[in-house]
């Protein structure tokens, strides 16, 4: 992420208040006391005393450019020992600091001074107000991000905000775009959304995105982006006439994954068809069979097809190959993860639906939520070993805690599961990660309040949900939070059908009436979204698309991530989950083959428990078998 802070335009003036704002000692040079003689100073000082020399020697430091010591000391102060012109110059170095570091929480405490009674000057307030809009982009909170950097737009704070409002903006989903509208009926606020929606809906259409740009300026003549565009969007120009026409598609027509590449063609042809019956630019499809041919081979079939982009393949060892290679013949989106631990290919994309990464979501919430010592449920298979070891060192690294580890036989007793996991002692975990089927999963709630610990919150995997509202089965299940696809949970996820993305396709696919089924169709349509944009994914590395299993955006090694909207159960339904925090994740299910999609279709769900083998595409995926 770029941050603004060499492009601020404060006037002269106000630099010189900022500076007579800091006190006198921000103008000191060599004849003052260096950093280090303050803080041995400070050593054998007391209270306000200790407190002010720290400050000054985190201002000296910032000053000369070590923001990582600077930031270490402000950020040990305790603020309510100083003065009311002590705190206004230790929330300015902080936050400076901070930002340089991106620490946005650092900027966050600093910038609480904006909501105390501390007097401000006019210039510190902007400045403050300017570096928490900042941080908040930085700690995954862009509609806040958004909503307070274009405050500052509209009230005419001197910065060059265009670039900075389009980083956090343009990464908000369709309910947050509206909620930013439905607050700010000014013609900024207003103008800045409908920019937004555009740039979304383009479809990778780059021509006709430039075409609604000039109606929209005619809308908005007045509007800061009308005068100079973010240059993410000056950037798009460059992709004029290079937008992809025809797409070549390697999936099996036989072979243990004929089924599952069946419904993610369906969910591809579908979402196809319906672009084009709305009248955008949609790229052609010419599929190719890649059941008994070569890599190679099949790429020299799509060059001669015409093709500028490929999606597939999607076994598993052919990503695996692909990825080692140096670059790929046309730029290709894998359905699939191969098993190294980074992609090496350029133009090669890998994307799935990955167990893992919603293993990691779950980790990084949990500890968001202020959680930091983990019970761990997963079954005791090679499936779960991989699940468990992705959850444990996100968790770990955020510097969370393992209290207690049991890896459960799936067809065994959850009684004794629970038991064992609460013998170590029950007070020493805080949260509990539950990876389980529907038919085990709810019955961990009930044991854990026989054992007297109905308090633990639990958080777990899309696995335990079985895709339609089943309020009598799921009633043991209130409580526990979990993460899923938008299609799976409209109502939790953006508040219904209506406002899914893609919802005319979903409409036409959901009718099947297999949860399992509509997830392979809607990695299918994601597919599909993802393809036709990556000429603008490969310009802009942090293009994100609201998509129907999630919101994607390209690692730097081409991995395609996603995030998920969380659900909790209550009632025995999926219901929206009104606190948020920023997360990563994806979906998975038991695993006939190799690893290609976590969608968990009943007919692929035959197995019993004690064979839960999660059908995961990622890395780290191996045959579990």
């Amino acid at each position: 992420m770029r941050y603004a802070l060499r492009r601020l335009l404060l006037p002269l003036a106000a630099t010189l208040v900022l500076a007579g704002c800091a006190g006198q000692n921000m103008m000191q040079g060599s004849s003052g006391p260096s950093a280090q003689e303050l803080l041995e100073q400070a050593q054998g000082q007391s209270g306000q005393q200790a407190a002010a020399s720290r400050l000054e020697a985190a201002d000296i430091l910032a000053r000369q450019g070590d923001t990582a010591q600077a930031l270490q000391i402000a950020g040990q102060i305790d603020s309510s020992q100083l003065d009311s012109g002590q705190r206004v110059r230790w929330a300015m170095v902080l936050s400076d600091s901070a930002l340089a570091e991106k620490d946005g929480q650092s900027v966050i405490r600093a910038t609480d001074i904006l909501d105390s009674t501390t007097e401000l000057s006019t210039d510190d307030r902007q400045t403050l107000r300017y570096r928490r809009g900042m941080a908040l982009s930085m700690i995954g909170e862009p509609e806040a991000a958004a909503r307070l950097l274009i405050d500052l737009q509209r009230n005419n704070a001197p910065y060059e905000l265009n670039d900075d409002i389009w980083t956090p903006l343009s990464s908000l989903s369709p309910p947050a775009l509206n909620a930013l509208a439905a607050t700010g009926n000014d013609p900024i606020t207003q103008g800045w959304v409908d920019l937004a929606r555009l740039y979304r809906t383009s479809g990778g259409d780059i021509s006709n995105l430039f075409d609604r740009l000039d109606q929209w300026r005619s809308r908005y003549p007045d509007h800061p982006a009308n005068r100079r565009l973010p240059k993410d969007l000056s950037a798009l120009r460059q992709l004029e006439g290079n937008e992809i026409d025809r797409i070549a598609v390697f999936l099996p027509s036989s072979g243990p994954l004929a089924n599952i590449a069946s419904a993610i063609r369906q969910g591809l042809e579908t979402r196809a068809s319906d672009a084009r019956n709305q009248g955008e630019r949609t790229p052609g499809l010419t599929f190719i069979d890649s059941s008994q041919q070569n890599i190679d081979a099949l790429y020299a079939q799509a060059t001669m097809s015409g093709a500028q982009a490929v999606i597939g393949p999607l076994d598993k060892d052919k990503v695996s190959e692909l990825e080692t290679r140096s670059d790929v013949p046309l730029p290709t989106l894998a359905l699939n993860y191969g098993e190294h631990p980074r992609n090496q290919a350029t133009n090669l994309f890998q994307y799935g639906l990955s167990a893992e990464d919603e293993a990691r979501q779950v980790a990084q919430r949990a500890y968001l939520d202020g959680h930091h010592r983990a019970g761990i449920m997963v079954p005791d298979n090679e499936w779960g070993s991989r699940i468990l070891a992705a959850f444990r060192q996100t968790w770990e690294s955020d510097g969370g805690s393992v209290a207690s580890v049991v890896s459960y036989d799936p067809s065994g007793s959850v009684a004794t599961a629970v038991r064992n996991l609460l013998n170590s002692d029950p007070s020493s975990m805080d949260m509990l990660f539950l990876l389980a089927l529907p038919s085990y999963a709810r019955q961990v709630p009930p044991t854990l309040d026989f054992y007297y610990a109905s308090n633990l919150p639990i958080y777990a995997t899309s696995h335990l949900y079985e895709g339609t509202p089943q309020p009598r089965a799921d009633h043991d299940l209130n409580g526990v939070q979990f993460l899923d696809i938008p299609w799976m949970i409209p109502d939790a996820a953006v508040g219904g059908t209506d406002a899914l993305p893609f919802a005319s396709t979903y409409q036409q696919l959901v009718g099947e009436g297999d949860p399992g089924l509509l997830k392979l169709n809607a990695m299918g349509v994601d597919a599909y979204e993802l393809a036709r944009r990556l000429p603008l994914i490969q310009a802009l590395p942090n293009t994100q698309i609201f998509g129907a299993t999630g919101t994607l955006q390209a690692r730097d090694d081409g991995r395609i991530q996603r995030k998920l909207p969380w659900a909790l159960f209550q009632s025995g339904s999926p219901q929206p989950l009104l606190t948020t925090s920023p997360s990563t994740s994806t979906d998975s299910l038991p695993k006939p083959e190799d690893g290609a999609a976590n969608a968990t279709p009943q007919s692929t769900r035959n197995s019993s428990n004690s064979d839960l083998n999660g059908f995961a595409m990622d890395a780290d995926d191996d045959n579990a078998n």
